[in-house]
């Protein structure tokens, strides 16, 4: 008999849309006192808030139910909370990376740049759309918090989870700056097993914790989950966090920009320095190695000289190395998994089934 559907088995993607749509009205209400202008900063986050794999709120949710949480609508609440605090990390991640797209629309900074173009305001345009952008996500911070602790999970379960939500929220700033720091020190002075260590450490701390990690310990934390059953689940999470970016990873090298929504190549032309990249360069020919460095941060890169790069990944073995730290990741992570009793039968087949979600190739 196949397992549920971790996300659909509960109608957990519809209940948790209807939890952000009922706090997006609130916050309309509350911003209402300042007028019309207020429409086009909240209506950029409800973009962002529209649709998506839901899998942030699936991890806090299944790590409630799997430690023994009821299903209510409460835990759904607290997993709408890390949606909207991945809204944020977006808005300031778009504008960080210069990124045009996001999910097959302009970028947040670059519509409200955009619209003060059209209406001829003054100033420059790209900084008020930065400005926008960013306010737009801090707002998205502050409701993060809000609706976390309005959730209505009872009052011991948000003291337990407190902690671990605060760490969240600080170690993800932590690994923005490690990300931004990476790229402006660059990897010139640094070895092959170098490289591949420090990409894993910004992986880490800017997505794998904020994205699996984190949420997953949180409802587990609320629900009372003994110390046994967190290590079990770090490791869990951890192991998975990592493998679900460089899937991602791949995805901006080799994703259709039909369903990634953004352009093909566009990690290259960010220059992003991530394992791929780090096999790419160690394991490539000495030409395929140039043209591989010289690409990065490329912002006019062609698609003609992006597939070339895709083949150097390819034909260096540096994407069948990446596979094969994905593989080891979703391994280590069922192996976690497996070394703990306590979980409930519904909350294991769950988190189980998020392994193959994460990791599967959608190439």
């Amino acid at each position: 008999m196949p397992h549920p559907d971790p996300l659909d088995g509960v109608d957990l993607r519809a209940r948790v849309q209807r939890a952000l749509d009922l706090h997006l009205d609130h916050q309309r209400e509350v911003l209402s006192d300042l007028g019309p202008p207020m429409g086009p900063l909240v209506q950029a986050v409800a973009e962002l808030l529209s649709g998506g794999k839901r899998l942030r709120a699936a991890f806090l949710y299944w790590g409630w139910r799997a430690c023994g949480g009821e299903d209510d609508e409460a835990a759904v609440r607290a997993g709408s909370a890390m949606e909207i605090f991945q809204a944020s990390a977006l808005l300031h991640d778009d504008v960080m990376d210069n990124s045009d797209l996001r999910r097959g629309r302009p970028t947040a900074h670059r519509a409200f740049a955009a619209e003060h173009e059209r209406r001829s305001w003054n100033g420059d345009p790209e900084r008020f759309g930065h400005a926008a952008a960013i306010l737009a996500g801090d707002l998205c911070l502050s409701w993060t918090d809000e609706v976390f602790s309005t959730s209505g999970l009872p009052v011991e379960a948000l003291r337990r989870a407190r902690p671990q939500f605060d760490r969240m929220r600080t170690q993800l700033m932590g690994g923005q700056y490690l990300d931004v720091l990476e790229g402006a020190q660059g990897w010139a002075d640094l070895g092959y097993a170098e490289r591949v260590e420090r990409s894993r450490v910004v992986i880490r701390y800017k997505s794998a914790q904020y994205s699996v990690g984190h949420p997953l310990l949180i409802g587990a934390r609320a629900a009372g989950a003994d110390e046994g059953t967190v290590a079990a689940l770090t490791a869990y999470g951890l192991a998975l966090g990592e493998a679900f970016q460089l899937r991602d990873d791949v995805l901006g090298v080799f994703g259709d920009p039909e369903h990634t929504g953004k352009p093909a190549g566009d990690d290259l032309r960010e220059g992003k320095l991530t394992a791929l990249i780090a096999h790419a360069l160690e394991l490539a020919d000495p030409e395929g190695s140039e043209l591989v460095s010289a690409s990065l941060g490329d912002p006019d890169l062609d698609a003609t000289t992006v597939e070339t790069c895709r083949q150097v990944l390819v034909g260096s073995g540096a994407l069948a190395a990446t596979e094969q730290m994905i593989q080891a990741g979703a391994t280590a992570a069922r192996e976690a998994l497996a070394g703990t009793t306590a979980l409930t039968g519904a909350g294991r087949e769950a988190l189980d089934a998020l392994v193959t979600i994460c990791t599967e190739r959608r190439t």
